[in-house]
């Protein structure tokens, strides 16, 4: 029998939750088959067998365990499995507890490894499972895992279900408006309770996984890395006229005033490799590779897809890549490869009329720039008043790793990079 065990699908990862298991405990898998549903500190993966033979789950659904830890066995063949061995809940029973692990976990070699062996959950579609024993396959409904969840909780049949997510998959909405469609009330979220008080009915919802490594890291962050802030304010006018000129070219991938500044932080951070550092143990740690990550507000949690080696791309690149990264945030496919690995981080808020923030560093990065609105702004030029287009940049930085002048300086080589563009094309 071998082994299987928690594996590590992302940089971060420190435990998974089982959600759903793929093959029924006793059956028959093969190499590259979906086994099992895992939640992550990211998202929500499929994780693939990389052996042919007879599945013996050892971990329930619903069981949180830490990475390396043992959930199931696979055997060469059926008579292989030891019903000594064989665990003491069968997978999907919620109201026992499962048989104690004991030695014989191996360790994983890491989230890259791992994350050859995985696909996004959201990107399955019309697969086939199994009813039963004897039973002929059904269509699998495109359903994303809190809908499934919801739904299973709710008692909805998801195949009764019309779906408004990219290609007609479920969401938690879906699920949600079934109630009230039939004149009940909405769906509540799992876990939910509600309680009457002095304050009127107080809902508790129970946070997602992604929620709670938010809170943790977050509140990591300011309890552990002493902060500081440096502001500037950026003409934008020339951005502004590039812009405008590529859209004039119809240009299929404009790139955006935000493509613009990640560019331009990857520029300077070339030129500035403390500030594309870390701090781990009372160590600097120095990065060859620039990679940006690009913060994205996703349904009820903040996601950081992250652009590779950006100071290798061009500007349109860069549009496109961070246009297809966001869609898949949004729609629930990304990747915990494509959240992991970066070494600086771009925050805008702009879009909904902040003119400044101050975002919280992103241990164990160095630094974080929050992205203020863009707007039409009285500044002197030449002793006259005139109205420029401008934004204010807030750049939070780790003491441990930067003092006033290296932030200062960096700063002030983006702002040069955006008030003079024609950098950033080349």
């Amino acid at each position: 029998m071998a082994d299987v065990v928690m594996p590590r699908l992302s940089d971060t990862m420190e435990e998974g939750t089982i959600l759903r298991w793929l093959k029924r405990n006793g059956e028959e898998v093969r190499r590259g088959e979906e086994l099992v549903e895992i939640e992550t500190d990211k998202a929500t993966m499929s994780y693939e067998s990389d052996l042919d033979g007879v599945l013996q789950t050892v971990a329930s659904e619903g069981d949180t365990l830490a990475v390396g830890e043992l959930i199931a066995r696979i055997g060469e063949a059926k008579g292989d499995i030891d019903s000594s061995q064989a665990p003491a809940v069968v997978s999907g029973a919620k109201d026992e507890e499962p048989a104690s692990v004991t030695a014989g976990v191996r360790a994983m070699d890491g989230a890259d490894r791992s994350a050859d062996r995985v696909s996004s959950t959201a990107a399955v579609s019309a697969s086939e499972v199994r009813s039963g024993e004897g039973s002929p396959a059904v269509e699998r409904v495109k359903a994303s895992p809190l809908a499934r969840r919801i739904a299973e909780e709710s008692g909805v049949d998801l195949h009764t279900v019309t779906g408004s997510g990219p290609g007609g998959r479920i969401v938690k909405a879906d699920v949600q408006g079934v109630g009230t469609s039939a004149g009940g009330p909405a769906l509540s979220a799992p876990g939910s309770t509600g309680v009457a008080t002095a304050k009127g009915e107080t809902t508790t919802v129970e946070l997602t996984r992604t929620q709670q490594t938010i809170a943790r890291r977050m509140a990591e962050s300011k309890a552990t890395i002493p902060d500081f802030t440096l502001q500037m304010d950026i003409d934008m006018q020339e951005c502004v006229a590039l812009r405008t000129e590529l859209k004039a070219l119809s240009h299929p991938h404009a790139p955006t005033y935000n493509d613009m500044i990640v560019k331009a932080c990857a520029l300077a951070l070339r030129e500035h490799p403390r500030v594309n550092s870390s701090y781990r143990d009372g160590r600097l740690q120095l990065h060859s590779r620039i990679n940006v990550g690009v913060a994205v507000a996703a349904k009820e949690a903040l996601v950081v897809p992250t652009v590779f080696d950006a100071e290798e791309k061009s500007l349109g690149e860069i549009a496109r890549e961070t246009r297809a990264l966001a869609e898949r945030v949004r729609d629930g496919t990304i990747t915990p490869p494509e959240l992991g690995g970066g070494t600086f981080t771009v925050s805008n808020l702009g879009m909904y009329g902040a003119q400044s923030f101050t975002a919280i560093v992103n241990p164990p990065q160095a630094a974080i720039l929050s992205v203020g609105a863009l707007e039409p702004r009285a500044v002197v030029r030449a002793g006259e008043i005139v109205a420029r287009h401008t934004l204010t940049l807030t750049l939070a930085c780790d003491h441990r790793i930067l003092y006033g002048a290296d932030a200062a300086q960096f700063l002030a080589r983006v702002r040069e990079l955006l008030e003079q563009p024609t950098a950033l094309t080349l």
